[in-house]
């Protein structure tokens, strides 16, 4: 897993790479020209490095918020390490983190009034299990589901989970979690046109399209 993002405002020029999610364990940080490496002191494993001065290594890198990084561009930042000291332990992640899923099934956590455990189908005929505590979720729905190393709008990162002992492994997002304009104050997850197939890449754009969509329906009703 690589999760990659770029905060100018924060952290000017620097290059965040998450590999793995924090643990209990104790973490430590050990520096080597422009690389930090963030690791659990006790399995040794790296959660992740910081890249400063990105700029001189990526300079065709931009945006703000989650970066998606291609191979080369991965092949050249273990170069980096290597060059540095550390073991090139960066591995490509091109699998789109936003898809289009299909709720095959939804029913009752055993250990909650307001959860449901829903079946979503997504990309490669996977089928994940993600609890859900939106009161509009239901079987037979086109929903927008954020897979384990997506980063949300305001940065949270989606990893595996549980909740109430049920293991989650992803997030059915709402309009608003996903930063769409005008989207609904009121809870609820996006509910997307029927004909777009499971596992199709999100479309921002065409999301806040249904959103205006649907805010056009309940104005005129």
């Amino acid at each position: 897993m690589l999760i990659s993002s770029l905060n100018a405002a924060a952290f000017a020029d620097t290059l965040i790479l998450l590999v793995a999610p924090d643990t209990a364990n104790p973490q430590a940080t050990e520096q080597a020209g422009d690389v930090v490496r963030i690791y659990d002191t006790v399995t040794a494993q790296p959660l992740g490095f910081n890249i400063f001065h990105v700029s001189q290594y990526l300079p065709e890198l931009t945006g703000n918020g989650q970066v998606f990084l291609t191979e080369t561009q991965v092949e050249r930042l273990n170069q980096l390490l290597t060059q540095v000291g550390f073991t090139a332990e960066l591995a490509a992640d091109l699998s789109p983190k936003f898809v289009i899923g299909y709720v095959k099934s939804a029913e009752a956590h055993p250990d909650s009034d307001h959860l449901q455990v829903t079946q979503v189908e997504v990309d490669h005929e996977q089928t994940l299990q993600i609890v859900c505590g939106a009161p509009n979720v239901a079987q037979g729905q086109k929903v927008v589901v954020a897979k384990i190393g997506a980063m949300m709008p305001n940065g949270q990162i989606i990893w595996p989970g549980a909740l109430r002992g049920v293991t989650s492994d992803g997030m059915i997002s709402a309009a608003r979690e996903l930063a769409l304009p005008n989207a609904p104050k009121q809870h609820g997850i996006l509910v997307m046109p029927a004909d777009i197939p499971a596992g199709t890449p999100f479309d921002f754009d065409q999301a806040a399209a249904v959103v205006a969509a649907q805010n056009a329906d309940k104005a005129s009703i």
